[in-house]
């Protein structure tokens, strides 16, 4: 078995990296300008909770159903080129919601367009990171990716209310972001047309016995599903609704706005701090129990005491959530032995966690509208804490790897 060639190859290195920082800033930012303008968008089209809900639903879902179409679309045109194919969708699709004039139809298109896009180009980039960084530096490249990510999205949490203020509404605050899109597209460019041809070279012969299929017998895999099932429920329901529950107790759309971005700013931090730490650390758990933690500390406080320590809480649940995201990333990473193992690893995984993950803001925002408020939605948020620490008490130090010969065995 050989390992993929590098696809840096030929292109500079610091235009690959600017690369992947630029997709990976493109990931977010389509469900975190939404929050701040929720009540607004509520209001002006006729909504309920749980329809606002499905706008971050959508993408979660495409990103569950759609990861192993990615993981068959690479196989056959190269990754880069499906990277920058996803690209162009979150483009479109961003188009779409922005300007069909602040109707329905249009921001549930646009949204589900997007959310495709994101689906494709996120699944593919931990098997980039692990091509391009070495094996030694694998989290310091998730870190960036993460950086990246979280960081544009806390300014567009952040900068929601002022945009729907000088583009003539929400429709104009949310079409702001295109033009990112078709900048990491642009830069993309290049590494798409590398990826083109060597997907186009003929086979290698070795590469007949790497297998593509997912690794549904790993327990490895299963384990890290079931984290990231229970890690992406917690955050994607927390992304869409702590903006609500905070204009709820009389915050403006604006300040709502800033705890958002609060939120998002601190993954900004434990999205690059703590892969970073992986690479020093040989056992994960107790990165990942502390993340965890800090999350739940973060839930509960907004559930038991909203008013009390607000900013504080954000905060919390930022930190701890930006960071256990991070790490699986990383572990979906460390826990293969090449690159295409890497994309297996990261298409099952994201197949498992965000179908199911996906249904938690919509169910979320059911909870709210049965219950008439947000503290049933928050005290079931804090309790998921508890299942996600006990996932991620198999994930030792020896699990098999997936690629291994002991892929499928318990350990």
């Amino acid at each position: 078995m050989t390992t993929p060639a590098r696809p840096t190859t030929s292109t500079p290195p610091w235009l690959v990296v600017t690369a992947l920082v630029l997709v990976a800033a493109n990931l977010r930012t389509l469900m975190a300008s939404l929050p701040p303008l929720a009540e607004t968008v509520r209001d002006d089209l006729g909504l309920s909770g749980a329809a606002m809900g499905v706008l971050t639903t959508l993408p979660v879902l495409c990103m569950g159903l759609l990861a192993p179409v990615a993981n068959v679309l690479a196989r056959r045109v190269g990754p880069g080129v499906a990277v920058g194919h996803g690209v162009g969708l979150v483009l479109v699709g961003l188009v779409v919601r922005g300007v069909g004039g602040g109707q329905t139809w249009s921001l549930y298109a646009g949204t589900l367009v997007a959310g495709a896009g994101i689906a494709v180009a996120g699944t593919l980039l931990p098997g980039i990171v692990k091509s391009v960084f070495p094996a030694h530096r694998s989290g310091l490249g998730t870190g960036l990716t993460m950086m990246a990510m979280m960081g544009a999205a806390a300014v567009a949490s952040a900068v929601a209310v002022p945009l729907s203020g000088a583009f003539g509404g929400w429709a104009g605050s949310l079409l702001a972001w295109a033009p990112l899109a078709a900048l990491a597209g642009l830069v993309w460019v290049p590494l798409a047309r590398r990826s083109a041809r060597r997907a186009a070279a003929p086979a290698d012969p070795d590469a007949e016995a790497v297998t593509h299929r997912l690794p549904w017998r790993s327990v490895t895999a299963w384990t890290l599903a079931a984290y990231l099932t229970f890690q992406s429920w917690q955050f994607y329901s927390s992304l869409a609704w702590l903006a609500p529950t905070y204009e709820s107790h009389g915050w403006s759309a604006g300040d709502a706005g800033l705890l958002m971005s609060v939120f998002t700013g601190a993954q900004l931090v434990s999205g690059l701090v703590a892969p970073t730490l992986l690479d020093r650390v040989h056992d994960p758990r107790w990165l990942l129990a502390g993340a965890t933690l800090l999350g739940g500390v973060g839930e509960t406080g907004v559930w038991l005491a909203p008013d009390a320590f607000a900013w504080g809480w954000a905060l919390l649940i930022g930190a701890g959530q930006g960071a256990c995201f991070a790490l699986g990333l990383g572990l979906l990473v460390r826990y293969s032995v090449t690159p295409r193992d890497s994309a297996r690893l990261t298409a099952m995984a994201f197949l498992v966690s965000y179908s199911l993950a996906s249904l938690g803001p919509a169910t979320m925002g059911a909870v709210r509208d049965a219950s008439g408020g947000f503290t049933l939605l928050w005290a079931l948020l804090a309790l998921m804490a508890l299942p996600q620490l006990l996932a991620l008490g198999r994930l030792r130090p020896t699990a098999a790897r997936v690629g291994s010969e002991r892929e499928g065995v318990a350990v």
